[in-house]
């Protein structure tokens, strides 16, 4: 089943070796980029979770706080206006990166002057406004990464990309947890803010990419001819099979890490443990997925990297199994957001990896909007659900629905890449 449109592609650029790819200068754009993408996500995921568990919210309430991520899923809507038109002076690509991320340092930071007991409703609002400049980063960010790799650099771009952007959850999800337990949240929450200003600096630093093709004249062009080519590229039912694919392939851990703040909090673990374990595993555990899922992919190729990374992330789901079971123990606490870290790292590095092929380079916005949008449906919508799942079943109970939920993403492998089916990378 094929996804190319060759005549559409970048010319790809002869393949340098491995290590040369490492220490190529986009490689490290897409480091600050990734970093910057990550960190308002995880604040919303980690940092507001574990406050407002302080604060003395409970299980259902946190998992009905998920919501304020709407914005992720429905993303494509505004994406194509982030095709048609340029801010400022900076360019198409660079112009909207430097808004949005203008904006999110003020609004973390001001959503931690609020009291989550009297002033909930407008911590709600600064929340979704936080999600919503984040999801217009990250359109703008996919399509920029698109657009400066040739097509043998996207699978390697993608696994720095997102093993930078994995690596930003140790910021909210470690440093600023142990600044919690010394200062006020206030302080915590500029602090956190201030971790998106070397991704401006970036912004600013760096070149507005070449454009391939002509950019839409009108927004009717910016929102129809997207879908239309992905549709009529390869017919409705290829297209019908790719979306299933998106909507599947990350259900299950999507699902499991979404309160694995809170969960590791009802284990009776304190905000300091926390912090100071997540610190020195996810870190490790990003920079080896960044490593080998980089050199892999290329030696592997997308298909069997969705085959492999996708078996490794289905697997880290059940560290967290293991760890409700076996209870609060610091080891394995370690072990598990290690292992979840390289699984998921190398899984969603495939992922992304596939999602930047089937864009067509004219629409790179639009196009990864929509599929990105379909890959964080189940994380915001359906993870509200959890904290009522996890009040009949239990954390255990629930760590195993979740692994069973990632079976299906992992069969529609041998619709959307077959593991013999050759692609370039």
């Amino acid at each position: 089943m094929s996804n190319s449109h060759d005549s559409n592609n970048v010319t790809a650029k002869p393949e340098p070796s491995n290590w040369r790819l490492y220490l190529n200068p986009r490689m490290l754009t897409l480091v600050f980029l990734g970093f910057s993408s990550g960190l308002p996500l995880f604040i919303l995921i980690n940092l507001v979770q574990a406050w407002l568990s302080k604060a003395g919210l409970d299980i259902k309430a946190i998992g009905l706080f998920t919501l304020v991520m709407f914005p992720y899923p429905w993303k494509f809507l505004w994406s194509p206006l982030m095709d048609r038109f340029s801010v400022g002076k900076l360019g198409r690509r660079r112009g909207w990166m430097a808004l949005t991320q203008t904006g999110l340092f003020f609004a973390i930071g001001s959503m931690g002057m609020l009291n989550p007991l009297t002033q909930l409703s407008l911590i709600v609002g600064c929340a979704i406004l936080v999600a919503f400049l984040s999801a217009s980063q990250d359109i703008v960010i996919d399509a920029y990464t698109r657009e400066i790799l040739s097509d043998n650099e996207q699978g390697l771009g993608a696994a720095v990309k997102v093993n930078a952007y994995k690596i930003a959850g140790l910021v909210p999800g470690a440093l600023s947890l142990i600044l919690a337990d010394v200062i006020s949240w206030q302080w915590v929450f500029w602090i956190t803010a201030a971790f998106i200003l070397p991704g401006l600096i970036c912004t600013l630093l760096v070149k507005e990419p070449q454009t391939y093709g002509e950019p839409p004249k009108t927004i009717e062009e910016a929102v129809i001819l997207p879908f239309r080519e992905f549709v009529t590229r390869d017919g409705w039912v290829n297209a019908f099979w790719i979306l299933c694919f998106i909507f599947l392939y990350r259900l299950g851990d999507s699902m499991a890490a979404t309160l694995a703040t809170k969960f590791f909090l009802d284990l009776g673990f304190q905000l300091t443990q926390i912090g100071a374990v997540a610190k020195l595993t996810l870190f490790w555990g990003s920079i080896a997925g960044g490593i080998v899922g980089g050199i892999w992919m290329i030696k592997l190729g997308i298909n069997r990297a969705l085959w492999i990374f996708g078996v490794a992330q289905a697997l880290s789901i059940l560290g967290f199994a293991l760890l409700a079971y076996a209870g609060p123990d610091l080891v394995l606490l370690g072990v598990v957001l290690a292992s979840e870290a390289f699984g998921v790292g190398l899984g969603t590095s495939a992922f992304v990896a596939y999602i930047a092929r089937t864009t067509d380079p004219r629409y790179t916005a639009t196009q990864f909007a929509l599929f990105t949008s379909l890959a964080a449906v189940p994380r915001t919508f359906t993870t509200s659900l959890i904290g009522f799942i996890v009040a009949e079943t239990g954390w255990f109970n629930f760590f195993l629905i979740c692994f069973v939920l990632a079976i299906p993403g992992l069969l529609l492998l041998f619709k959307v890449a077959p593991w013999n089916e050759k692609k370039p990378v």
